[in-house]
């Protein structure tokens, strides 16, 4: 197979179908079923997803929770209005983090942001790191649980850039899934955020096992690819976490020649970063920055439950690498001309 490049992701994506809002209910969304091997196209409800399972299966699960990171802060002196988006935290100790400044040009090291309408939060610039990049020091004096109330507190849903709208109070349980429990993302592993607590009951029931794993998503996945040949473009690192007990319960389906499906790209990502070198999980914490694009060998998972992806992004090319790429070129297609909603909020995909 030839080298892959950029331009072969591109498609038009019409703006009024990259979806505002969630569906009303979260399983209710519009679920595409792909069939790998004949390529046939079934048009269902997530909650048809079901149908597709049986007693013994795993679905991988990451069980990340998108704490509220972008922030709004004033410049000493100027007064002027600065975003900041909390990236990571570089030290506890020292209230140490990364983050992304807006209008960066403004920001240099040495300025002091004020948050709070009385500024009860303080940081302060102490490094560039990228063109919008910064370190900030927060200064804060108090328990570390007081400073991440604060933030809880001052911070806001970290709703992506392409949902062109105010976030509102419904954002912050509907841009989180019902399964999330471990903090660190700054964006939402989105397939998983179709699952309702009465769908994961019925799957429960009927014998389907969950694997939760851990991928603090990061700003990495939205960052545009920006060169023709792929294997030139550098994934951001995300903290990753798979337990002894996560990967048994993957190994173990796996064995007995059952469906391991990888609920988002996300969770694919993670899984295939921990691949023994016969095929199986195994546990693993650390970072990951695997970018997965054809052609390429996926060892864990044989589906994949995912959202429906903007043009050129590595989670497009990602899917085609699963399906190939013909395959993807023809769901994408279909979802265009069946109006499919698109994105964060958008409707979902099954591929087994």
């Amino acid at each position: 197979m030839s080298k892959m490049k950029l331009s072969e992701f591109n498609f038009d994506l019409p703006e009024e179908l990259i979806a505002k809002y969630p569906s009303e209910n979260r399983d209710e969304s519009r679920l595409m079923v792909v069939h790998k091997d004949t390529g046939e196209i079934e048009h269902k409800l997530f909650k048809d997803i079901i149908d597709y399972f049986d007693e013994g299966d795993v679905m991988v699960m990451n069980n990340t929770r998108v704490f509220p990171a972008r922030m709004y802060g004033n410049k000493e002196k100027t007064g002027a209005k600065i975003e900041v988006f909390l990236l990571r935290e570089l030290n506890r100790e020292s209230l140490l983090w990364d983050v992304l400044v807006d209008p960066a040009r403004k920001i240099r090291i040495g300025n002091k942001l004020y948050f709070g309408e009385d500024d009860s939060l303080v940081a302060e610039v102490i490094d560039n790191t990228t063109s919008r990049g910064r370190t900030l020091r927060f200064l804060f004096d108090g328990p570390y649980e007081d400073f991440k109330a604060k933030i809880t507190e001052l911070g806001e849903t970290p709703l992506p850039k392409y949902i062109k709208r105010d976030v509102e109070p419904s954002d912050e349980e509907r841009y989180q899934t019902i399964f999330a429990k471990e903090e660190g993302a700054v964006a939402a592993p989105t397939a998983g955020l179709h699952f309702s607590r009465q769908l994961l009951k019925r799957l429960e029931l009927k014998g389907i096992e969950f694997s939760e794993i851990t991928l603090h998503v990061g700003l990495g996945t939205f960052r545009p690819v920006e060169v023709e040949d792929l294997t030139k473009h550098k994934m951001d690192s995300e903290q990753a976490i798979i337990t002894e007990k996560a990967s048994e319960i993957v190994n173990t389906a796996k064995r007995a020649k059952r469906k391991v499906c990888a609920v988002g790209t996300t969770s694919m990502r993670t899984i295939e970063t921990a691949v023994t070198t016969d095929g199986y999980l195994k546990p693993y914490e650390g970072w990951t920055n695997k970018f997965i694009f054809p052609p390429y060998e996926f060892s864990i998972a044989n589906c994949l439950i995912t959202n429906f992806h903007t043009p050129l992004s590595t989670l497009l090319m990602m899917i085609s690498a699963f399906c190939g790429h013909d395959l993807m070129k023809k769901t994408y297609e279909e979802a265009l001309k069946e109006k499919y909603r698109f994105y964060s909020y958008g409707d979902a995909m099954l591929i087994i």
